[in-house]
């Protein structure tokens, strides 16, 4: 089998890869949709990868990973390699676990992650009311994660906040960072005893919370929410379009912190979660399988980071339908180490109308059941996707 061409096209603001193949079969990926400027990057590879055999996608791979790096440049890659699995799985007539291992569990467990609903305000009540709403979700999350402090819009609401003055910015993941004040470190843990007094220990509660604190607050920070039971403290330090991991920061952090301390959507590859996993300088990462290289990539750094004592709650919240089967796929084949994942929803919703092979309901009690179709067991329905189509996009599915 061989590549017979790459396609991209922007739907709903996803970039979305179609790798077409001398045999008939296409298989697809999906990126973000932050990250519509993706698709000339994608296209880039067209030339290198037409001839290759999409079913040694490690060998196919070794063509294009040096052509990435931390989020957002590492998403064109991932983009590919998820399509090159997609064919490799309906090659073989199975699905996509299989040629990862198999399974180890039949249903994997998310927690809310795309599933939102509009802030009143970011005061103590309105985090109470919002976490009330979470709670009567017709997913039935067991997890579930809100954002808090430099990962919400309290660094611009709540007065007082922070020594420093937020950055506007057209770009997303922009950086707001500085000391929190003593009004403002108070605020937060005030929010994060409201949202307990409504989870009580019926589901866990995870956060949000960053990148931006400086060590000093961010210790402080940890050693303050103990009493709650928190799930993880996430990205504190850095994270998100952070271009860098700080290993030897976060350690510091992790050391006194009496919370566990996640990290690990921006970065790409294996080789630059070493540092943070053979160091045990936070106790769960969370790659994405979308920017750090693809899902074998994710399978590989789970099962290094289960030798190191390391949890795993992989990040996905803009990867869409396609990146959600994805993500299923990989994590039925991860180690116990494996939490959840966090829950990619239909952008725009009309994205639902479009694909075939997903469950109905997706969620069920916070679990989703692992497709045992051929791939990723996505496929798109083209007479329904085309009307979505940008008029430069119309031979995509031709």
């Amino acid at each position: 089998m061989k590549i017979t061409d790459v396609r991209c096209a922007v739907i709903g603001r996803h970039p979305v890869v179609r790798i077409l193949t001398d045999a008939g079969i296409s298989g697809y990926g999906q990126a973000e949709f932050w990250k519509p400027y993706l698709k000339r990057h994608i296209l880039d590879f067209r030339d290198i990868l037409i001839g290759e055999d999409p079913t040694l996608v490690e060998r196919t791979m070794l063509k294009i990973r040096q052509r990435g790096s931390f989020k957002p440049a590492g998403a064109a890659v991932s983009t590919i390699e998820m399509a090159l699995w997609d064919i490799a799985g309906k090659a073989a007539g199975v699905p996509v676990h299989r040629l990862l291992g198999g399974k180890v569990r039949d249903r994997v467990r998310v927690y809310n992650g795309g599933v939102r609903f509009p802030m009143a305000g970011y005061g103590p009540q309105d985090y109470a009311e919002d976490t009330k709403r979470m709670l009567t979700a017709p997913e039935g999350f067991t997890i579930i994660k809100q954002p808090i402090a430099f990962h919400s819009d309290m660094k611009r609401q709540v007065p007082d906040f922070y020594y420093g003055e937020p950055r506007r910015s057209e770009l997303h993941g922009a950086l707001d960072r500085g000391p929190i004040t003593e009004r403002g470190l108070k605020h937060v843990v005030e929010c994060v005893a409201a949202m307990k007094a409504v989870t009580g220990d019926r589901v866990g509660l995870a956060l949000d919370c960053g990148p931006g604190w400086m060590l000093p607050d961010a210790q402080r920070f940890a050693r303050m929410v103990e009493p709650y039971n928190l799930m993880w403290l996430e990205d504190l330090l850095t994270g998100d379009y952070t271009p860098y991991v700080n290993a030897g920061v976060y350690r510091e952090l992790t050391r006194v912190s009496p919370t566990p301390i996640h990290t690990g959507e921006q970065i790409y590859l294996r080789q630059n979660f070493k540092e943070l996993i053979e160091t045990q300088a936070v106790n769960v990462i969370g790659p994405d399988p979308a920017d750090v290289g693809g899902i074998a990539e994710l399978k590989w750094i789970a099962e290094y980071a289960d030798l190191h004592g390391i949890l795993m709650a992989p990040h996905g919240t803009a990867n869409g339908l396609l990146g959600l089967a994805a993500l299923v796929q990989v994590s039925a084949t991860l180690p116990a180490n494996f939490i959840a994942f966090e829950y990619p929803i239909a952008t725009p919703d009309w994205w639902a109308e479009i694909v075939e092979g997903l469950p109905d309901p997706i969620v069920k009690d916070g679990m989703i059941t692992v497709s045992d179709r051929p791939g990723m067991g996505v496929e798109f329905i083209p007479e329904r996707a085309m009307r979505y189509l940008e008029d430069e996009d119309r031979g995509f599915f031709d």
